[in-house]
């Protein structure tokens, strides 16, 4: 079991940054590829970026593409994803995931093997 815990959301104007953590605890380390996703209101969680088991590679959706970044210490049993020039439409419940797959691909499939309760971000205009 994995248990994931999301922190560092909050309300932030439009152009800022925000850094979130995802904290992992039970069976961890780099066993798990690792991902965040998003859902705003009235609308479907969607892919944000993922991170391979090593922290080698890394994996994003288009629109936040050049503005988020995804980060892992396996040390620590965290991941990162730090958020800069943040937009209004970037509001949304993030959550974290962590999945035994490779994180290649994880945009395109469900069903991760454990999911954090997510941490709320706004972006105001």
């Amino acid at each position: 079991q994995v248990q994931l815990v999301e922190s560092g959301g909050g309300l932030v104007q439009a152009g800022g940054s925000l850094r979130l953590s995802c904290a992992a605890s039970g069976r961890t380390g780099s066993n798990y590829a690792m991902g965040w996703f998003r859902q705003a209101p009235g609308k479907e969680r969607e892919f944000v970026a993922a991170i391979s088991r090593s922290g080698t590679f890394t994996y994003y959706a288009d629109s936040v593409k050049g503005r988020f970044t995804i980060s892992r210490d396996n040390a620590k049993n965290i991941v990162y994803l730090q958020m800069n020039s943040l937009k209004p439409e970037d509001t949304a419940v993030y959550y974290c995931a962590a999945d035994g797959r490779p994180a290649q691909g994880m945009g395109q499939r469900s069903g991760m093997d454990y999911w954090g309760k997510g941490t709320l971000v706004t972006v105001s205009s």
